[in-house]
C-alpha cells in the first residue's frame, strides 16, 4: 500500500507545479460556463416550465461541471501509460514488485485530483456570488452535499477504470487513436457532459441511465442541484458501486490476459 501512496504523492505534487496552466484553464472554464448558461437561457425564455430542470438547477449543474472538469474530462489519458505500452518500456514495469493496474490507476487519479484542486475553488467561489438564477446554488441538504462528495469520487473512479480499458487496448493496436475517439464520443454524449441527461427523451434516458457513462458526472451533479432526491440518490450510489466493480474487474482480467502474450522487441 505504501508504494502506491508514494506513486500518488509523486504524481500529485508534480501536477501541482503547473499553476500557469491552471490559471488559463480557470479563465477558459469561466468563459465556457457563462457561454453555455447564456445559450440555455435563450431556450428557457420561450417556456421555462417545459424543461425538466429549473434554470437555476441547470446553471448550478453547469458550474459544477466547470469546477470539476479536471476530474471528469473524458479526453484525458495518461500518456505515460500509452507510451510505455507502445514503445515497450512496460518491460521495466513488469520486473518491478508492483501491481501495474494499481500503479496506473493511482497515478491517473493523482493527476486528475491535482488539476481539480488547483481549479475548483476559484470557480466555485465566484459562481456562488453571481446573480440569481445564474449562480451556483447551495445543495438542498447536508445529506445531498455528503452524497455529492462521495459520488464525485466514485464517478471519477469509474471514468479512470473505463479509460484504463482504452489504454489496455493499446496492446492490440498499432495506434489506439481510433479507440480513444470512439470512447470520447460515447463518454461525452452519454455522461451528460454536453447536454444534461434529463433533457433527453424519456425512452432514451431509460437506456442511458443504465450505462456506466451515466454513473460518472450525471449522478453527483444532479444530486447536488436537487434533481435527484430521496431513495433515488442511493439507487444512483448503488449503480456507481456496481459499475466501478465491473469496470475494474474487466480491466484487471483483460490486463492479466494481455500481459501473458506481450512481446517486447529491442534492447
Amino acid at each position: 500500500m505504501k508504494k502506491y501512496l508514494s506513486f500518488f504523492n509523486i504524481r500529485f505534487v508534480n501536477s501541482l507545479q503547473y499553476r500557469a496552466a491552471a490559471v488559463t484553464g480557470i479563465i477558459t472554464q469561466f468563459a465556457w460556463g457563462i457561454m453555455t448558461i447564456l445559450l440555455f437561457s435563450a431556450f428557457y425564455k420561450t417556456d421555462a416550465s417545459s424543461f425538466p430542470m429549473t434554470f437555476n438547477q441547470l446553471a448550478s449543474y453547469i458550474w459544477m461541471q466547470q469546477a470539476f472538469l479536471a476530474l471528469f474530462m473524458t479526453w484525458y489519458f495518461d500518456t505515460d501509460v500509452l507510451e510505455s505500452i507502445s514503445t515497450g518500456n512496460i518491460a521495466y514495469e513488469l520486473v518491478r514488485p508492483i501491481d501495474i493496474y494499481n500503479m496506473w490507476f493511482t497515478k491517473n487519479y493523482a493527476n486528475r485530483l491535482a488539476k481539480a484542486v488547483l481549479r475548483c475553488l476559484p470557480i466555485i467561489i465566484v459562481a456562488i456570488f453571481l446573480p440569481y438564477p445564474y449562480n451556483l446554488a447551495p445543495p438542498p441538504s447536508l445529506e445531498a452535499l455528503l452524497l455529492t462528495i462521495l459520488t464525485i469520487f466514485l464517478g471519477t473512479s469509474i471514468l479512470i477504470a473505463l479509460s484504463m480499458l482504452v489504454c489496455i487496448s493499446t496492446f492490440y493496436t498499432v495506434n489506439n487513436m481510433g479507440v480513444r475517439m470512439v470512447f470520447l464520443f460515447f463518454a461525452e454524449f452519454l455522461s451528460g457532459a454536453i447536454i444534461p441527461l434529463p433533457f433527453f427523451p424519456n425512452n432514451i434516458q431509460t437506456f442511458i441511465n443504465l450505462t456506466p457513462f451515466a454513473a460518472i458526472q450525471n449522478i453527483p451533479f444532479r444530486i447536488y442541484v436537487g434533481h435527484i432526491t430521496g431513495v433515488a440518490m442511493y439507487k444512483g450510489l448503488a449503480l456507481q458501486f456496481i459499475w466501478l466493480f465491473i469496470s475494474i474487474l474487466i480491466g484487471r482480467l483483460w490486463l492479466k490476459k494481455s500481459l501473458k502474450k506481450v512481446i517486447v522487441q529491442g534492447g
